[in-house]
């Protein structure tokens, strides 16, 4: 499982992920939380929401803890 900051990364991309659908207006794709979580890529820290076919969303974890959405997965 995660540790208690990944845990906290993890809920806040879940939070932001609600939070910009609600405000763009368009209907989010339920997660799922078997097949999201936190990833390290390459030496950098991502946080990764998936369905069952495809991301929904990347984040990637700054040095700061600050979540950056990116626009796709960088692999």
């Amino acid at each position: 499982m995660f540790s208690a900051d990944e845990d906290e990364l993890y809920r806040r991309a879940v939070a932001a992920y609600y939070r910009i659908a609600a405000r763009d207006g368009y209907g989010a794709v339920q997660h799922s939380e078997r097949r999201s979580g936190y990833e390290r890529y390459n030496g950098l820290d991502y946080v990764v929401l998936r369905n069952n076919s495809q991301p929904l969303a990347v984040y990637r974890v700054r040095n700061d803890g600050v979540l950056r959405r990116l626009k796709r997965w960088p692999c």
